[in-house]
């Protein structure tokens, strides 16, 4: 049966305009981006045959785009408006850390980095410098690597530090793995960092850990 002909509380778009966004299956929300479903299927009957097909919605999110063309109902054009939304996300959350000092909006700031880091298939390591309102001043991805791996110079950290004026900063990286737990080597780059930091008069306040939709701060650890 098609979606317009099901009842009006039960359709996606009159579902959402109802009952706000959270009130839909990822299903649901993904049929709303294909619009259309094809010969004899639905949209949410699309959808979830996708969602099957990939594993879920963060695994379809952050399929490569020969990967996600191979979806049904999927080509080109659907990968550049996705790719053009999670965009749009990923500055949304940005400009949201930026009016209200970071320490005071951890949850924000814990879903900035998954938006930024989740997909990522490689290893990334970024850094937020702040000010001495521990406001954001810029967001940078600084190093990358292999699939569990970034080579990390504390040097290059404390430079843009400096040229950008931050008096702290926090920093993140990736697990693609999907463990989110800090490793020695997190834990030993992350105190070479801090000493390097101290040098200069500006605070290491967190080193934050990406799995997934999971973010593990190493300071509320007591690792830091």
């Amino acid at each position: 049966m098609a979606i317009r002909d099901w009842p009006a509380q039960e359709r996606p778009r009159e579902k959402l305009m109802q009952r706000g966004a959270m009130a839909l299956s990822d299903a649901e929300l993904l049929a709303i981006f294909l619009r259309t479903g094809v010969a004899g299927k639905s949209a949410v009957d699309v959808a979830r045959e996708l969602l099957g097909q990939f594993g879920g919605l963060g695994a379809l999110l952050g399929a490569s785009r020969a990967h996600f063309c191979r979806g049904l109902g999927l080509g080109d054009a659907k990968y550049v408006q996705l790719q053009a939304v999670l965009e749009m996300a990923r500055r949304y959350n940005e400009e949201q850390l930026r009016n209200a000092p970071v320490l005071s909006s951890a949850t924000a700031t814990r879903q900035f980095l998954s938006t930024q880091l989740r997909g990522e298939r490689r290893e990334v390591f970024v850094v937020l410098y702040l000010d001495s309102q521990h406001q954001l001043i810029q967001y940078e991805p600084l190093f990358f690597g292999t699939l569990d791996a970034a080579a990390v110079y504390p040097r290059e950290i404390v430079r843009r530090g400096l040229e950008l004026n931050a008096a702290a900063l926090i920093v993140a990286h990736n697990h693609p793995s999907g463990v989110a737990e800090a490793s020695d080597a997190d834990q030993r780059i992350t105190r070479r960092i801090r000493e390097a930091l101290g040098l200069m008069d500006m605070r290491l306040l967190d080193h934050c850990i990406v799995a997934g939709p999971v973010v593990v701060s190493m300071a509320e650890k007591g690792l830091l």
